[in-house]
């Protein structure tokens, strides 16, 4: 006998966690999302006199508390006053002790950006000349350590519920109505609200510790929740647990009275109404991402929040859809399985979720990126490439499973034909054994079980029989066929015999289901996208907790386009058009050790095929513009065809300078080009 196998729903299960597993054990703490763009000192300054406050710029506001900015002398001891406040736009200061004495001294800063993400880091500068410090450490980073994993798996299992609750929703809805009878889809939807409810309450707990201490026992720190209730983040988590309260309305309405309601005009309007409440409700749960998020923040965040809960919403009934159409084909029951025509519709659904993602994800990338560099360059821009791929990944399998679809219309039109034959074959049978009574009426169920010969039967049917057959012999002793139940027993081995005979025709039906090709092979083309998407949600999770691309670039062009390198030497490659003949080339330019100090200076000039040439004069300038000082003007001297040096250049203190280089190519030809380092 043959038997077609379905991979077991627990084995599926494992499978799933084991690949999302595996992507949580490798996923980074979360990027700083505001970044810090100025400082005064400068990093790595040396200043002759105290500074009487250390002030920090970053590239959007955050929020602060009093011990988000510290300072610490060589010692590693406080030597900041009072809280940090906000001086303008996105700078804050804190007021430092007066009569500092020499050395260096370490900035900490633990912040919390605008869009909900915690920034930390350090830096140093020194007072009258650099000093060795004991500061090893600034204590637990905030966004790191047990709290930062436990938090980030919250994210994931707080998106994996909204993408289960809502797509799963929207499939029973728009795609299969007769499916919110079916308990698997029903436990999958209930289960996706008890994952997002549970998150949600998980994620308000841990924030107060995510962003400050770090530390697992401030988690039922009660103080620290209230911090939280009064921010943008804790509002957005609050708001979301009673949109929730909602939503479980909207489930017990699903799968209560309209699944009990009969078709008809009542049901229609009923369908209609929770359409709109349904919409109402996912669209307010991403509104609660949205607020808090990526969206809020930087360019046009009036357009951002709204295309953010669109694309929201779109990957909602994408992937939480697909997840309900490969529960609804591997545990639907052999008796309602799931329709071609929902499939269809779903693939509809799924079409036009996929155009919403691609429109929002145009937008969302040229917002946070703002240049085709930023693709490579960053972070964000690499993970956002790696989620095109997989999107069209699943667009590929997406199409294959549509092949399979009209295949499984074909073969269901067919199915419904046979099974048509087979019921009118079936029924003068069926009313012979109603007629007959029990024992007539299980000889007629074993022969119609037959391959249609008398004396022939299946393995599993004549097995079936034999045992049943058994059972009810031990249970009622010998009894005449054709004879009517008369006492207790006869009743219960009649009932026995009525359960006996709805297995068989279960076992039936799923042996005719699972031997449908079309459905097979729909089940595992679907079964292959939604293992990518199990990916390409980490991959989108991780998204959101990532620094934008343009704020990424933006802060390295704020703190200067080149820095020395370890070995402490500095090269910089400036081009040059003075517009006249010969009027093109390339500065070649050299620092040595480029440190506050002594220094010695080469310079080149090169023609744009690499030929040194000589030109009527070169002249340098360096300017600090942080602390004002400069310009410092360099005059190097010729050695060689396109060579001049200059020894002993004093640079007075570390800091991001802009080194300017003027070339004259001819008595009136003549331009200045320049580009910041950071020297020290």
């Amino acid at each position: 006998m043959t038997r077609t196998i379905a991979p077991r729903p627990r084995t599926l299960v494992l499978l799933l966690l084991a690949a999302l597993g595996a992507l949580l054990a490798g996923a980074a703490p979360a990027s700083a999302h505001a970044a810090l763009t100025g400082s005064d000192p400068a990093q790595g300054v040396v200043v002759q006199q105290p500074p009487a406050r250390v002030s920090l710029t970053f590239s959007e506001k955050v929020a602060m508390n009093g011990d988000s900015l510290r300072v610490l002398d060589p010692r590693g001891r406080p030597v900041q006053t009072g809280a940090p406040g906000n001086v303008r736009g996105t700078t804050y200061a804190v007021r430092l002790e007066g009569g500092l004495g020499k050395g260096t001294y370490t900035v900490t800063y633990e912040v919390v950006s605008a869009d909900s993400h915690p920034v930390a880091g350090a830096y140093t500068f020194s007072i009258g000349a650099p000093s060795k410090t004991v500061v090893s450490g600034t204590g637990p980073t905030v966004g790191g350590g047990v709290v930062g994993g436990l938090y980030q798996v919250g994210r994931y299992v707080s998106y994996a519920g909204y993408l289960v609750l809502v797509g799963g929703a929207a499939f029973v809805l728009l795609c299969w109505r007769r499916g919110a009878g079916v308990r698997a889809l029903q436990r999958l939807v209930v289960g996706g609200w008890l994952a997002l409810t549970a998150a949600t309450l998980w994620l308000l707990l841990l924030r107060g510790s995510y962003t400050t201490t770090g530390k697992v026992a401030d988690v039922f720190d009660l103080g620290l929740l209230g911090q939280v209730l009064e921010t943008k983040p804790g509002a957005a988590l609050v708001s979301r647990l009673l949109l929730l309260a909602a939503a479980a309305l909207f489930i017990a309405v699903l799968f209560g009275t309209y699944q009990r309601r009969e078709e008809g005009a009542e049901k229609r309007d009923l369908t209609f109404g929770l359409g709109i409440g349904g919409v109402v409700v996912a669209a307010g749960l991403a509104t609660s991402w949205a607020m808090s998020e990526h969206a809020s923040v930087g360019l046009q965040p009036g357009i951002a929040m709204p295309v953010d809960v669109v694309h929201l919403l779109a990957v909602a009934a994408w992937l939480g859809g697909l997840t309900a159409l490969l529960v609804a084909l591997y545990r639907a029951p052999a008796g309602t399985p799931v329709e071609a025509a929902a499939v269809r519709r779903f693939s509809r659904l799924a079409f036009g979720s996929v155009v919403a993602l691609v429109a929002t994800g145009v937008y969302q990338s040229w917002r946070q990126l703002g240049s085709w560099s930023a693709f490579t360059d960053t972070r964000y821009g690499q993970l956002l490439l790696a989620k095109i791929a997989l999107v069209a990944v699943m667009v590929g399998l997406a199409s294959v499973s549509r092949r399979w679809t009209g295949r499984l219309a074909d073969q269901g039109a067919a199915g419904d034909r046979a099974a048509d034959g087979a019921g009118a074959g079936r029924e003068p049978v069926t009313a012979a054994r109603a007629a007959a009574g029990p024992d007539t009426e299980a000889a007629a169920d074993t022969g119609a079980a037959g391959t249609g010969s008398a004396g022939t039967r299946p393995a599993d049917a004549r097995s079936a029989g034999t045992a049943g057959q058994g059972a009810d012999a031990a249970d009622t002793g010998a009894a005449a066929p054709g004879s009517v139940p008369a006492n207790s027993a006869d009743s219960r081995r009649a009932a026995q015999l009525a359960r006996q005979r709805a297995a068989v025709d279960a076992a039936r039906r799923k042996r005719l289901r699972d031997g449908d090709a079309g459905r097979s092979g729909l089940r595992r083309s679907v079964l292959a996208e939604a293992a990518v998407a199990v990916v390409l949600l980490a991959v989108t999770t991780a998204l959101t907790q990532t620094e934008p691309g343009r704020t990424e670039q933006e802060a390295k062009a704020a703190t200067g386009a080149v820095t020395a390198p370890t070995n402490g030497s500095l090269s910089l490659s400036l081009p040059f058009d003075t517009g006249g003949t010969d009027g093109k080339g390339v500065v070649a330019l050299d620092i040595d050790p480029a440190h506050a100090g002594a220094n010695a200076l080469h310079l080149f000039v090169r023609k744009p095929g690499g030929q040194p040439f000589d030109v009527p004069e070169v002249k340098i300038a360096l300017t600090l513009e942080a602390k004002k000082i400069g310009p410092l003007s360099v005059a190097p001297e010729h050695i060689t065809t396109g060579h001049w040096s200059a020894d002993g250049v004093q640079i007075p203190m570390a800091g991001d300078w802009k080194i300017a280089v003027t070339v004259r190519t001819s008595d009136i030809d003549e331009v200045t080009v320049s580009q910041n380092a950071q020297i020290g």
